[in-house]
């Protein structure tokens, strides 16, 4: 099992900055990529990007750009800095980790999320 806690989220201004973090702990090294997805009310949850232990990312069409996602994998943390930030970014922003293979990311475990709320 891996256990995963995201931190980080809150109240900004359009336009604004936010990091989000997640600290893995337990079984780290049954997992070889971690990620983040989103889910906004009355919306599908949507993966919004991942990176692998080896540094290979993606990122959903929709936060292209303004998303980064990174990985201290000496702490077994996992970051998700989002820049230019939009009223339709406010979702709850979920931590997952899995297995990547073969170009496919397959999430597994998911954390209990945190709140982003972007509004003036």
């Amino acid at each position: 099992q891996v256990q995963l806690v995201e931190s980080g989220g809150g109240l900004v201004q359009p336009g604004g900055s936010l990091r989000l973090s997640c600290a893995a702990s337990g079984s780290i090294v049954s997992i070889n990529a971690m990620g983040w997805y989103r889910q906004a009310p009355g919306k599908e949850r949507e993966l919004v990007a991942y990176i692998t232990t080896t540094g290979t990312t993606d990122y959903a069409d929709s936060v292209k750009g303004r998303f980064t996602i990174s990985r201290d994998n000496a702490k077994n943390t996992l970051y998700l800095q989002i820049d230019s930030l939009k009223p339709e970014d406010t979702a709850v922003y979920l931590c997952n980790a899995g297995t990547y293979y073969k170009g496919t990311y397959y999430p597994t475990y998911r954390g209990q999320g945190t709140q982003v709320t972007v509004s003036s």
